[in-house]
């Protein structure tokens, strides 16, 4: 029987809890960190430093999250992806109250740089734990669960507005967030999955990539000649098409509000919207896309979804106009919300490798797409015009569209 035609069976009790679960784990995780970001101008003018000294304390989280990322795997190994995702977000919600009593900047610089650390091993955990959730369900989840986790960002930025509108003073505003976030994370791990990370894979060597038309997994004496050939060229594919993803949402969060300002001379309050289009119309294809991935599969929906970021983004650069131009970002977003998604799964799917480091891997890449694409797309613009530099999201569009036939195209063999 193919892949498709396997009939399903409904989820557990069990299956569904650790679902729920899990899915409070993104939720809390995509709060944490946007809860703090709103205070930065308090922060900023606590601290009395200059734009690019804060810019430079800034930088800690990213520097963290790459330096640490590629410990993950062996964390999650050693104790396990639900602990590691359970108790690294209760050790995320902790390290911020730190930063009320940061006496300088590289104190502050170095509180980022904890979290950032922190944020990279719970990402990959909450990750490995969906994808084990995932396999029981035997059809995808992971795509909502990254919708939620946006969810959680959303729900951040607003308790850290509203405790900034309402003048409470930094620390009580954080201590009540760890409290409330931690109790979260705390009374979702009661409900994860006991037992290996691979308890929920196929007993036989036949797993998703054999039912894919791909080769089965080697024996464990061939392993590392695996992971040193084909897994090599697999993971770098996969962590291309990562960096993609992470280039066309950040050409949106960096870029969209000063392309609208200055290219096409809008107000303030218009050029805020290109992030918001970009991360309504990501979440809602989040949110709705397993039941298309389920339908088409992986590399079906995530060809389009880059074909749909290249042609919405180019002709936005085209026919420069604020329709168009919001537009464009939104056919982006919703064009890559599975990508990251698809890319992760493929990953912890790779035979040969132990568990967690395919997807530790692919994670740690996606980090330095957020990182480098800032400068790659400044650069551009700089050179030419930030229209054109916006190009680089038809770039990242088609060579998704290219990369795309590296992906797991079902979730359930």
């Amino acid at each position: 029987m193919s892949a498709a035609a396997a009939p399903l069976t409904a989820p557990t009790r069990q299956a569904r809890l650790a679902r729920a679960a899990v899915a409070a784990l993104f939720l809390t995780n995509g709060a944490v960190f946007f809860n703090i970001v709103p205070r930065y101008p308090q922060i900023k003018a606590d601290l009395g430093v200059s734009n690019v000294v804060f810019g430079t304390a800034l930088a800690g989280t990213p520097i963290g999250a790459l330096l640490a990322g590629l410990l993950a795997g062996a964390a999650i190994r050693r104790f396990g992806s639900a602990r590691v995702a359970s108790l690294g977000i209760v050790l995320t919600t902790v390290v911020p109250l730190a930063i009320p009593f940061a006496p300088n900047w590289i104190a502050f610089g170095l509180a980022l740089f904890v979290i950032g650390a922190l944020d990279a091993v719970v990402d990959v955990a909450q990750n490995a734990h969906g994808l084990r959730v995932q396999r029981l369900y035997q059809r995808s989840i992971l795509n909502s669960l990254h919708g939620v986790w946006s969810i959680g960002a959303v729900l951040g930025g607003l308790m850290g507005s509203a405790a900034a509108g309402l003048r409470i003073p930094l620390a009580v505003h954080l201590s009540i967030s760890a409290a409330l976030l931690s109790v979260v994370a705390l009374v979702a791990y009661r409900f994860l999955l006991p037992g290996p990370e691979d308890a929920e894979r196929p007993a036989e060597a036949q797993d998703l990539a054999a039912a894919d038309g791909r080769p089965a997994a080697p024996p464990a004496h061939g392993r590392w000649r695996s992971f040193t050939g084909s897994a090599v060229r697999m993971l770098a594919a996969l962590g291309v098409l990562a960096a993609c993803g992470a280039l066309v949402e950040d050409a949106g969060a960096s870029w969209g509000a000063l392309y609208l300002s200055g290219d096409l001379r809008t107000d303030a309050a218009t050029a805020g919207l290109a992030v918001v289009a970009l991360q309504v119309a990501m979440t809602v294809g989040r949110l709705t896309g397993d039941r298309v991935v389920d339908r088409f599969g992986q590399r079906t929906v995530v060809r389009a979804g880059g074909a749909l970021a290249a042609i919405g983004m180019g002709a936005a650069v085209a026919m420069p106009s604020v329709g168009t131009a919001l537009a464009g970002f939104a056919l982006a977003g919703l064009g890559v919300a599975t990508l990251v998604p698809a890319a992760m799964h493929t990953a912890d799917e790779l035979p040969g490798l132990p568990s967690g480091t395919g997807l530790t891997i692919v994670s740690w890449l996606l980090r330095g797409g957020f990182l480098l694409s800032p400068p790659l797309v400044g650069f551009v613009a700089d050179l030419t015009s930030l229209r054109f530099g916006l190009l680089s999201v038809v770039l990242a569009g088609v060579i998704t569209v290219v990369l795309a036939r590296v992906l797991v195209n079902r979730t359930r063999a």
